[in-house]
């Protein structure tokens, strides 16, 4: 019986998936896997008997992914699955910094009880006015499967839309329009265009990457989005660009003290993926990892260890084994099996960074003693017998 925990609520449309060889508990100390939306995990003690974690959205900073991958426990996100949901608030964002719709919403709500209400809106609709975002420049930094959807629905709405993207796939490119600009100098994204998104993970390399630098070099009135993660814009910076009229409005999806109070920021609760159907999506793949990993030992969209697939496991007996990237661990690995007389009938061997996964299907069953010998191999952070 495996067993699983969560530590956020998360829809029943992935918990579902988990069939009777699952239950499910209270607590991480009696956990095989994690499930897991926004909780804070770094000061969390971490036990033994934890394999996986699955981050049901994309974002991981809430998970200490070294100490993780240290103790061979795999972390897995879901890259793409709430990214309509995200896509559709962009859209919504850019609406909203062109045309002052809050501004006359509220308006109304302050005239409710008004009775000429209606002549008085024809009077003071004009202070509500605002732009239309066809044939507008749409800039987009990242184009992963956010970063795509927005740029073809821009297209589809009329814009001129700049990508740029260092480090695009080639699936990602296959799925863009060909109306798309593929831009190699983000400057000229910053020089050209009316409107700004960003959709890049938050690395040491991308934190404060909107910065007053960035800023300086952007059209005057620019509109700057971003629903990707708070900290990649220098908040302070934009603050004082928005008080001088160089940014005109900062959508953002993180409210925090700087920005909330400000004018002409607008500023969204964290609604990027709130929709019944990202959380739905989110959790089916989540779980649909974790089952795969714990039942295959195949690893799919994991965040610290290299992806690795040998498909189900039709063999005697697979072995999966966590270890740090270094020389000679095959080796070693094939040794040990080949002086127990065990035949290797399939295998594959994936690294990432320091860390490297392999799994091994075997014509025997793993004894105890052979077990043993690979946990000793320096180097090696876990076994797990999956079958």
């Amino acid at each position: 019986m495996l067993k699983y925990t969560c530590l956020n609520p998360i829809a029943e449309a992935g918990l579902g998936l988990f069939d009777d060889e699952y239950e499910k508990v209270d607590t991480i100390e009696e956990a095989d896997a994690v499930l897991v939306r926004s909780a804070a995990m770094h000061d969390l003690e971490l036990p033994e008997t934890l394999e996986a974690i699955a981050r049901a959205g994309a974002g991981v900073n809430n998970i200490p992914l070294e100490k993780c991958a240290d103790k061979g426990i795999v972390v897995f996100n879901t890259p793409g699955a709430n990214a309509n949901g995200v896509k559709e608030l962009v859209l919504a964002g850019m609406l909203l910094a062109s045309r002052d719709i809050i501004g006359g919403v509220n308006w109304v709500q302050t005239e409710r009880q008004n009775e000429e209400i209606a002549k008085l809106a024809e009077k003071q609709k004009k202070q509500f006015a605002g732009h239309e975002i066809q044939g507008k420049k749409l800039g987009i930094i990242g184009l992963g499967a956010i970063g795509i959807l927005v740029a073809n629905a821009a297209v589809n709405l009329g814009m001129e839309v700049y990508g740029y993207d260092p480090y695009i796939s080639v699936d990602a490119a296959w799925k863009l329009s060909r109306n798309i600009k593929h831009i190699n100098d983000v400057n000229e994204i910053y020089r050209e265009c009316d409107f700004i998104t960003i959709h890049v993970p938050l690395l040491e390399s991308t934190k404060n990457m909107i910065n007053q630098e960035a800023i300086n070099m952007m059209k005057d009135g620019v509109v700057v989005l971003n629903f990707a993660r708070d900290i990649l814009v220098d908040e302070n910076a934009m603050v004082m660009a928005l008080k001088t009229g160089k940014v005109r409005k900062y959508v953002t999806d993180f409210p925090n003290h700087t920005t909330a109070a400000e004018k002409d920021c607008i500023v969204i609760p964290h609604l990027g993926a709130s929709t019944e159907e990202s959380e739905e999506n989110c959790a089916v793949m989540a779980v649909q990892e974790l089952k795969d990993y714990l039942e295959n030992g195949n690893i799919r969209n994991s965040v610290n260890y290299p992806n690795c697939d040998m498909g189900d496991c039709i063999s005697v007996c697979r072995v999966g084994i966590n270890h740090r990237n270094t020389k000679n661990m095959i080796s070693q690995f094939t040794s040990i099996f080949g002086n127990a007389d065990m035949n290797i009938c399939n295998m594959v061997n994936k690294s990432k960074g320091d860390y490297a996964y392999s799994l091994f299907d075997l014509e025997q069953p793993l004894s105890a003693e052979v077990l043993e010998r690979l946990k000793s191999v320096d180097g090696v952070l876990r076994v797990r017998v999956i079958k």
